[in-house]
């Protein structure tokens, strides 16, 4: 029989297909990097969410705050249910505040400096935890963008090397019986990028706009605590 009658062998080169004909170490690669894509976009999708929301709400407050009304007011309306950082920060703030006040600091110059740490303190702590609740789970798009291109990069090699393998056993270097196991293997680097490059980017943007929020959160708690101080002067 002439060889050129023989069927011509028969390899799919789509995304499905590169995937099915992989070797299993390929396909666990493969599989892993998925993995860490999808999470990292329910990651991505929700901390764009969170932020939003806690920056319209914050919006809201300081609008509050800053309107003249009481502060004694604005904390009852509150209560104990802040419902983004910066009100926290205040109800943490006007907490401490109301638990000092029953106590006799009018005329003692020590207790009115103590009670300004206690407040400062109170207000540092309360944007330290609020912004480690809004940052929980960021680190993992930063190690997505460092370890999934060097994990697509292992799969790709091990691929190439059950190629060379087969082409070893089989002594034929044709491109039709390279193309498949090369194309198998780099499928692999590409799905490493595609899970590595939104996750940089996004944990770029998401940092940069954390530390900003953070930032904000900063500038209202001297404020406020610069608001508290002068009470204290003035109740001495």
């Amino acid at each position: 029989m002439d060889a050129s009658s023989l069927p011509a062998a028969s390899h799919d080169l789509s995304m499905i297909g590169l995937f099915l004909q992989a070797d299993i170490i390929v396909k666990m690669v493969m599989l892993s990097l998925v993995g860490a894509s999808v999470w990292s976009w329910a990651i991505i999708i929700d901390k764009a969410m969170k932020m939003r929301r806690v920056v319209t709400l914050a919006d809201d407050f300081e609008e509050r705050f800053w309107s003249g009304g009481s502060l004694e007011d604005l904390f009852e309306r509150i209560g104990n249910r802040p419902l983004d950082p910066m009100s926290a920060v205040f109800v943490a703030a006007m907490r401490e505040w109301r638990r000092s006040s029953g106590r006799n600091t009018a005329g003692d110059v020590t207790m009115r400096v103590r009670l300004a740490q206690r407040l400062e303190r109170v207000m540092h702590i309360t944007v330290t935890r609020e912004m480690e609740g809004l940052e929980k789970r960021v680190g993992f798009l930063a190690s997505t963008g460092s370890v999934a291109p060097f994990i697509g990069l292992f799969g790709t090699v091990w691929g190439i090397m059950n190629s060379f393998a087969a082409i070893g056993a089989s002594k034929d270097t044709s491109l039709a019986t390279v193309a498949p196991g090369i194309a198998e293997a780099l499928f692999a680097t590409a799905i490493g990028l595609v899970a590595a490059i939104p996750a940089v980017l996004a944990y770029n943007k998401i940092s940069s706009d954390m530390d900003r929020f953070a930032q904000r959160l900063e500038n209202f708690a001297g404020e406020f605590g610069a608001i508290l101080s002068r009470q204290l002067d003035e109740r001495g």
